[in-house]
């Protein structure tokens, strides 16, 4: 017998028929469709279609169930799940729904369908007059922020400027100009699973400085362009990513933490507010946005944190900005997936997981874009995507599918880890798709040289590590003096050059001079040393000189400094003269 609506409810009512967790199934009779949102219960929870069966709909749920019984009513939106963006996103921290988090206490949870937003005045500066006529995407105004903001006619909207503010203080809801008969406000909504409009996608060619040697010297990432970090646990995966986050150059940060532990989120939030920003030199959270979904926060709201972090990115790409999506990490977002598919009953596909995960993936990573705006400028969504396989094992089906969609891969190792080897990340098992596109981009900028550095470097460290298994079989003092040298040349690029402090406020970050520096140092050092073995000096002898001021040239000199360098380079050699 079909269950009827509770008592007190009309019969054409929308109402709960089951809950299971986050899955919500709603007795619908009124037209819904897929991803509208809906408000459940007396709590008023949150929640998107994601299934229809005649006048039944199956809601996943965003907030805890518990309380929420059959017979509750439910509420269609008529309208997408959205979010609203507008300049305080800056230096915030929100939910994975983006509400905000501040003031939530220790457990950051909120309950129903938003907190109250910031109702701080911004310094609004008019860039059209009264009469003029605008398109999608041209510039109202500018409004003074942390990062230069614009104010932009929306995607949809075009026509006639009816009226705009007077210059001066106002807040983001206030109406401050009115287009073709629609009133425009700083902030505005947009649903998180559709991708903002653009004029066309661009070819990634411009250099992301991470000011992380490893990265930016072997496996370099381009704005807009998409990596992966794969890395089992205590690999530094979160390390790395916070230390991308504080120094990389992009004009925005989107942080979303995605299931991970609440310490590790809290110390993200805290080393942001107290980092001083290198190009303002105020707080670097003032031009971040983090989205804090931890593991002890509702399951698929972490399902919907990686959308809204897309989206709050594609917002500020549209001013004109380059930004940074950092997503740690997308295992558990998939984990979300594979819950809420077994609940719903679907067919289970490798490892559990549900048979669309790469199709996910893939709309995920496709975010990622260098583009020419609505409005004629350029602007950039680089995504940064962590994942945790189980054990390490990158053959399982995240690791692998992610694997298929992004240009660059940082794959960490456990044994560099254990060798307190950090970044960890490993040259064998990475590559950048990136790397024939910035060696362009740099001979234009000057550094013709960039390429054959960056082959020379990734040819002797591949050679060191062929030589390291035959070395412990035989012994170094076993191998011809050429291969000897080939191991001291895989040794000193690792401690001289890969190898970096996230500690160290000299060698935390390293700006591309310094890069540059260093690696022509060890490379001139290597070269002189294979120089002294073919003209019949000793490999024994070259190995005994001391390198210790090479070692140390990335702790010596500051982060953009390269005087230190060449000093302790000149150092080096002579003493290689004296040993010939």
């Amino acid at each position: 017998m079909p269950r009827g609506p509770a008592t007190g409810l009309a019969r054409d009512a929308a109402h709960v028929l089951r809950v299971a967790g986050p899955l919500v199934e709603i007795g619908c009779p009124a037209s819904v469709a897929m991803h509208d949102l809906v408000v459940l219960g007396d709590d008023r929870l949150p929640g998107e279609v994601v299934a229809i069966h005649g006048d039944t709909a199956t809601v996943q749920a965003y907030e805890y169930t518990g309380g929420l019984a059959p017979g509750h009513a439910a509420e269609p939106q008529g309208r997408p799940l959205s979010v609203r963006l507008a300049p305080d996103l800056l230096g915030g921290v929100f939910d994975g729904l983006l509400r905000p988090l501040d003031g939530a206490g220790d457990l950051l949870l909120t309950t129903g369908p938003g907190a109250a937003p910031d109702q701080r005045a911004w310094q609004f500066t008019p860039r059209v007059s009264e009469g003029g006529r605008v398109a999608a995407g041209d510039v109202l105004g500018e409004i003074a922020a942390s990062v230069p903001l614009r104010l932009l006619v929306p995607p949809d909207l075009s026509g006639e400027v009816t009226r705009i503010a007077a210059a001066g203080e106002h807040s983001a809801d206030a109406v401050v100009a009115v287009v073709g008969g629609h009133q425009v406000r700083m902030a505005q909504s947009w649903p998180v699973r559709r991708p903002r409009p653009v004029s066309r996608r661009l070819l990634a060619d411009v250099p992301l400085n991470t000011g992380q040697r490893a990265v930016d010297l072997l496996f370099p990432v381009a704005r807009g362009s998409t990596v992966a970090v794969p890395g089992g646990f205590g690999t530094g995966k979160t390390m790395l990513l916070q230390q991308i986050a504080k120094w990389c150059d992009a004009d925005v940060i989107v942080y979303v933490g995605c299931g991970e532990r609440g310490n590790e989120m809290a110390d993200v939030i805290e080393e942001l507010t107290e980092l001083t920003d290198p190009r303002t030199g105020g707080r670097l959270a003032e031009r971040t946005v983090t989205i804090a979904n931890t593991s002890n926060m509702p399951m698929m709201a972490r399902e919907a944190s990686v959308h809204t972090g897309a989206t709050v990115a594609e917002y500020f790409r549209d001013m004109g900005l380059d930004v940074v999506l950092i997503a740690d990490s997308t295992s558990r977002w998939a984990e979300a997936l594979r819950e809420f598919a077994s609940r719903m009953g679907e067919l289970p596909a490798e490892e559990g997981y549900p048979a669309g995960l790469a199709s996910q993936l893939a709309a995920f990573y496709e975010r990622a874009a260098a583009v020419r705006t609505l409005g004629g400028t350029t602007g950039s969504v680089t995504v940064i995507g962590a994942v945790s396989p189980p054990g390490g094992d990158r053959t399982e089906p995240v690791t692998a599918h992610t694997e298929r969609f992004v240009r660059c891969l940082w794959s960490l190792d456990r044994e560099l880890a254990y060798a307190r080897h950090y970044p960890a990340v490993s040259w064998a098992d990475s590559f950048s798709r990136d790397a024939a596109a910035l060696s362009a981009a740099h001979a234009r900028a000057g550094d013709a040289e960039w390429a054959e550095r960056r082959g020379r470097v990734a040819r002797l460290l591949g050679e060191a590590d062929r030589l390291a298994d035959l070395v412990e079989l035989v012994g170094i003092t076993a191998l011809p003096p050429r291969e000897r040298i080939s191991v001291l040349a895989g040794r000193l690029l690792r401690e001289a050059l890969i190898q970096q402090s996230a500690l160290s406020p000299a060698d935390a970050y390293s700006a591309p001079e310094k890069t540059t520096a260093l690696v022509e140092a060890v490379l001139a050092v290597i070269d002189r040393c294979v120089e002294l073995t073919d003209s019949g000096a000793r490999a024994e002898d070259v190995e005994a000189v001391d390198f210790t001021p090479l070692l140390r040239a990335r702790e010596t000199a500051g982060p953009a400094q390269t005087t230190p360098v060449a000093a302790a380079r000149d150092a080096v050699l002579a003493r290689l003269k004296k040993a010939a």
